[in-house]
């Protein structure tokens, strides 16, 4: 099996159980809350203790699950609490993410961990990239692979994948042919996959529009989709989608899935600026741990209606910065060749206290 060192990593892997949904987000609340208390991010002061500015900070960000918190903290007004504007730029592209910070038209962006350290490990010279917060991990259901129930030759365990084909959403900066896995979802894929004795280059993975994985799996253009929240909830409710495997289970249990970069030249300049908009930032995760805020921000920021927002299954918004896990995400990554040179340093990308 293809594993990072025991040291980094649990043991197990596979399928697991699936709890009820609300339940899921209850477990995911409950653990949170356990994290609040004498949370703490290197390099920074907690909120207790009160850190201020002054200033406008312009993120970009693509409104959804995982950022739900940063729309709680603008909402309850957790940032002008701490003297700050915040601005939330949305974008659909973590290119355009990149050219913001690049150019300095953003200061802070939300954005997929293998994403941004494959994007570090390619350009450094582009300017080094920082990480302000982990900002969402996942939880038992929350990234999964799902196929249709069709009789006779249905997909009914993970070794039924070999030879088919997964619907995936298309990779952010990865060309689908230059190399696999391309995303956070499919090196997790690969890895349980792996711990299940599944190869997974057996496997046909098939890149496409997100909002194109049901029909692609009601037509039969594909035999089963890896996918996130929402998606998952939709594929079920509409399309009737069985879950085949939990890709946050095992090794991947508690994955930090994505996290709030900015670049180190603004670290230098607005350190106290950086520092408020974390604490405020903090305490919005916190409150992420309620299903009421979280259910309110993705009406009204990500557009859901509101039995989706209410029924999607959650994964947990950390209260704290642990770099363990940050580097267990790029050894997975290296492990399978997503980061081919190995000379990603995730320490680096950690502000010092």
């Amino acid at each position: 099996m293809w594993l990072v060192s025991a040291r980094d990593w649990a043991s197990g892997g596979g399928a697991t159980g699936r709890p009820g949904r609300r339940a899921a987000g209850v477990m995911a609340a409950a653990a949170g809350l356990l994290l609040v208390a004498g949370c703490h991010v290197p390099g920074t002061s907690s909120y207790a203790s009160g850190p201020t500015a002054s200033g406008t900070v312009t993120v970009v960000a693509t409104p959804g699950v995982a950022d739900a918190p940063l729309y709680i903290g603008i909402r309850d007004g957790l940032f002008r609490q701490v003297g700050l504007t915040v601005h939330v730029v949305s974008t659909e592209s973590v290119r355009s993410e990149l050219a913001a910070l690049a150019s300095g038209s953003a200061n802070i962006a939300f954005a997929d961990y293998a994403d941004m350290f494959y994007a570090q490990e390619r350009s450094p010279a582009a300017g080094h990239l920082e990480i302000v917060a982990n900002g969402y991990d996942a939880a038992p259901n929350t990234v999964e692979v799902l196929t249709l129930p069709r009789g006779p030759g249905s997909i009914t365990s993970p070794a039924g994948l070999k030879n088919e084909v997964i619907g995936t959403p298309e990779p952010q900066l990865m060309a689908p042919g230059q190399a696999k896995p391309y995303s956070l979802e499919t090196v997790a894929a690969w890895s349980v996959l792996s711990t299940d004795n599944v190869n997974p280059h057996s496997i046909t993975w098939r890149p496409m529009p997100a909002s194109s994985l049901i029909n692609a799996l009601q037509s039969r253009q594909v035999d089963a989709i890896l996918a996130t929240e929402p998606t998952i909830y939709q594929a079920e409710s509409r399309a009737g989608a069985i879950p085949l495997l939990d890709v946050a289970s095992g090794a991947t249990a508690n994955l930090p899935l994505a996290g709030y970069f900015t670049t180190a030249s603004y670290v230098r300049h607005d350190p106290k600026v950086l520092d408020a908009f974390r604490a405020a930032l903090l305490k919005a995760q916190a409150d992420g741990t309620m299903s009421g805020p979280v259910q309110t921000a993705l009406t009204r920021n990500a557009h859901m209606d509101s039995q989706t927002a209410s029924l999607v299954t959650l994964g947990t918004y950390p209260t704290s910065l642990q770099p363990a896990d940050l580097k267990m995400v790029a050894g997975m990554m290296f492990t399978f060749n997503m980061l081919p040179s190995g000379t990603l340093t995730v320490s680096s990308m950690i502000p010092k206290g």
